[in-house]
């Protein structure tokens, strides 16, 4: 991210970001209990509807402090984009406003973030055959063929990052142009209205480790595989987005017969320290260095000092 020129007389917005099990929801809990809050979920898998336990989603105890938005409010089988995220969290935050709460935005999900404050590339639909072919071919071939036809997107790549690749080659190919130039252009941030003020937690790896097993242990115990079994018997495409959350493959291979217990917790535990530690190396470098940080392990005795990060 780059630094925005936050206005000091725009309209507030606070934001709390970092790794999963870092301790947002604890102190965004907090907050609400201090001020008038109303909390939006900035984390791509607590938007649907079908997993609140292993997404993490707050208790509905928890969402009873203060309003919560945009948890669990879309189905399973929906594809959420970072542009309709962004789309959706302006109309809350400015709802927010409205009702002179401070709009809080609470997630571990940084391309949802970066759209809202600085915007997206405008890219244009992509033509469906087009897309068809390349999602196609072998990850080798696609790079490949990007470096013939746009080599800068191929040079800033991996050549084993199959996603990436793949939508570089099939932007060069359906618009005539490169995707580097195309995010030469965002449109709708809206990072120079606001005054923003955000917190990024990022707690020492191995205590965040430690959370991540903790609480995937916790997730099995108070309901994840009713959860999962619950979610196979709507059939849902392979691909639909909500099937492939962290979680859902290990207690699938475990309702299936293929693994046991113990080895789902292993594998789950080990997707949601890889996960987290994704994330850490992205809110570590990413946003803006003038941006608050907590480096320490969150603990209760903390979350007053913590608070004041956040207020104007």
């Amino acid at each position: 991210m780059t630094n925005p020129q936050n206005r000091p007389g725009g309209k507030r917005l606070a934001l709390i970001a970092g790794p999963t099990a870092s301790g947002k929801t604890a102190l965004a809990l907090h907050i609400a209990q201090k001020q008038p809050v109303t909390v939006i979920n900035a984390d791509s898998a607590q938007v649907y509807a079908h997993l609140p336990i292993l997404s993490a989603q707050p208790a509905a105890t928890e969402m009873a402090t203060a309003p919560h938005k945009l948890f669990g409010y879309l189905d399973g089988r929906d594809t959420c984009s970072a542009a309709r995220w962004a789309q959706d969290a302006k109309t809350e935050i400015e709802q927010a406003w409205l009702e002179e709460r401070l709009p809080l935005l609470v997630g571990g999900t940084g391309l949802y973030l970066r759209t809202l404050l600085y915007g997206i590339a405008p890219i244009p639909e992509i033509d469906p055959e087009k897309r068809r072919v390349v999602r196609s071919l072998p990850t080798d071939v696609a790079y490949r063929a990007l470096l013939e036809e746009d080599a800068a997107s191929a040079a800033a790549l991996s050549p084993n990052d199959d996603s990436r690749v793949k939508r570089a080659l099939e932007v060069i190919r359906s618009t005539g142009t490169s995707i580097i130039d195309w995010r030469q252009r965002l449109e709708g941030g809206i990072a120079d209205e606001v005054n923003l003020r955000p917190l990024i937690l990022l707690p020492p790896r191995d205590w965040l480790h430690e959370r991540c097993d903790q609480r995937f242990e916790q997730m099995m115990e108070q309901g994840a595989v009713d959860e999962v079994r619950s979610l196979l018997a709507l059939n849902l495409p392979a691909d639909a987005p909500v099937m492939r959350a962290i979680g859902v493959p290990e207690i699938s291979a475990m309702l299936n017969g293929e693994i046991d217990r113990a080895e789902a917790v292993s594998r789950g535990q080990a997707a949601t320290r890889q996960y987290a530690k994704r994330q850490y190396t992205w809110f570590r470098n990413q946003p803006p260095k003038d941006w608050s940080r907590w480096i320490e392990a969150l603990n209760d005795s903390d979350l007053g000092q913590i608070e004041r990060l956040l207020q104007f």
